[in-house]
């Protein structure tokens, strides 16, 4: 009986051992798994893509027609990277817009950008308004003008009545980045190209002598010279002035005029801006056919030619240079944009600044903000075309129709901002 005893409580105290076990180890194996739960997972750090190009290498042109209004519609997301340039230069557009797509967004790409696609206009020569063999001047001369700017810093470099070296706006980005000057003229010019390693070469072609020869042959008509002896409406210099009352400019233009439009426009403009909203600004021109020697137009003008600031957008301009320069139509563009307006009530604000002052003034302004929304204004002509690459569009050719003749031009002044 005594053995009976002790054989179950061996038995029971066996079996409270055993449960016990399987608790401890239930509960060890829960802690195991809510140690596992808690630990931290690395954070990823992958870079973001910002981009959404997916154009095709060679995409065709396409042409449309728009008033003066924004593309705000189209999204952000869809507009940058992006490069637009003044006139139907394509083949200038789709080289800037090929660099541009060289890295992801455009990163650090809109200085070659610019420079490089105006380049290609300088190179090709579009319509004998950009680069060598165009718009002689009263010596059978071509002198080119060129600019860049850069919207972050506001550096500017600039070329003015460069002679003998045809990379202009390749010289002015020498000037922005070799120096702290703003322009360098003439053959000071040209003096500081050659020992930047720019090689020396005639801007005059056949075709641009016998321009020359033509206008020379036609008592110099049109020309830029007013109240001088020999009367300029009917023959040629050299002039000494004439003692006369100041009369305004434009009562003497009707002979000095040129007809401003695709053949005779005298600059590309263009804007390349990245997804990181960098932006920067070119131009070139041969400037204006029969020109005094030693003028300057707008075009390597920082405000007139083209003007840029990542904190709000750019503008370029092209027409009339001699009237347009004195209105600095691209930083009032910008300016306007900083204040509020839409690009396209920017490029029609800086428009109407001009024809208020200049009835027969001809001429154009592309404004574009930071986010690459853009429009472009126009007066003096039927319409202007210009030409824009982004994600949403692959080099396509567009026009606009200009403002209609305007006898009395109300301009409202801009807003003021705290």
């Amino acid at each position: 009986m005594l053995r009976i005893s002790c054989w179950l409580l061996c038995c029971a105290a066996l079996a409270t051992l055993g449960q016990s076990t399987k608790v401890e180890s239930t509960e060890a194996s829960s802690s195991s798994s809510a140690s596992a739960t808690e630990s931290p997972i690395p954070k990823s750090t992958q870079f973001q893509d910002v981009s959404t190009e997916a154009t095709p290498t060679a995409a065709p042109t396409t042409t449309t027609t728009e008033q003066p209004q924004s593309n705000a519609a189209n999204g952000s997301n869809l507009t940058l990277p992006m490069v637009i340039n003044t006139w139907k230069f394509p083949e200038a557009n789709a080289l800037a817009w090929r660099i541009l797509k060289q890295s992801e967004g455009g990163l650090r790409q809109t200085r070659n950008a610019v420079v490089e696609g105006c380049t290609k206009c300088e190179q090709i020569q579009c319509d004998g308004t950009v680069g060598y063999g165009g718009s002689p001047d009263e010596l059978g001369e071509t002198t080119l003008d060129a600019m860049v700017m850069d919207g972050a810093t506001m550096d500017v470099g600039a070329v003015a009545g460069l002679i003998g070296v045809r990379d202009a706006i390749r010289v002015a980005r020498y000037v922005l980045e070799r120096t702290t000057h703003t322009m360098l003229v003439g053959q000071g010019a040209t003096n500081f190209a050659v020992a930047m390693g720019f090689r020396t070469d005639s801007l005059v072609t056949p075709e641009s002598r016998a321009m020359w020869q033509q206008w020379k042959a036609e008592n110099c008509q049109p020309n830029f010279w007013q109240r001088v002896n020999p009367d300029p409406k009917i023959s040629c210099g050299p002039y000494a002035p004439k003692a006369t009352p100041l009369t305004r400019w434009k009562e003497d233009r009707a002979r000095t005029e040129y007809k401003i439009g695709q053949q005779h426009h005298d600059t590309i403009g263009m804007v390349a801006i990245d997804a990181n909203n960098q932006i920067h600004t070119g131009t070139s021109t041969n400037g204006a056919r029969n020109k005094i020697p030693g003028r300057v137009g707008d075009s390597p003008i920082a405000g007139a030619g083209s003007y840029a600031d990542n904190e709000v957008g750019a503008a370029v301009a092209t027409g009339d240079g001699d009237i347009m320069m004195r209105f600095l139509p691209t930083f009032v563009a910008v300016e306007a944009m900083r204040a509020g307006k839409t690009p396209g009530e920017a490029a029609v604000e800086a428009v109407k600044r001009i024809v208020k002052h200049y009835k027969d003034f001809a001429g154009a302004v592309i404004a574009v903000n930071r986010l690459g929304h853009y429009a472009a204004a126009c007066y003096g002509m039927p319409e202007f075309p210009f030409v824009v690459s982004s994600p949403a569009e692959a080099t396509t050719v567009k026009t606009v129709k200009c403002m209609p003749s305007m006898v009395d031009i109300e301009v409202v002044t801009l807003k003021k901002t705290l």
